[in-house]
């Protein structure tokens, strides 16, 4: 039987960011900005559609 945690074990390293994660949370705001009418959502799928293109995109870097 496994024993159960203890309060006393750390908690697990957090996980890195990923390059997506930093460009949505990077370009969001600044859609927003630029498109205050634009709601949460539909600023979501810009951003996101312009990371297809966007050169911080990792799948970008290797056809450049």
């Amino acid at each position: 039987m496994p024993k159960a945690a203890s309060k006393e074990d750390k908690p697990a390293a957090k996980r890195a960011v990923s390059p997506y994660n930093e460009y949505m949370k990077k370009m969001l705001p600044v859609i927003k900005q630029q498109n205050p009418n634009l709601s949460h959502q539909e600023a979501f799928k810009r951003c996101a559609e312009s990371w297809k293109d966007a050169p911080e995109n990792p799948k970008n870097k290797a056809s450049a």
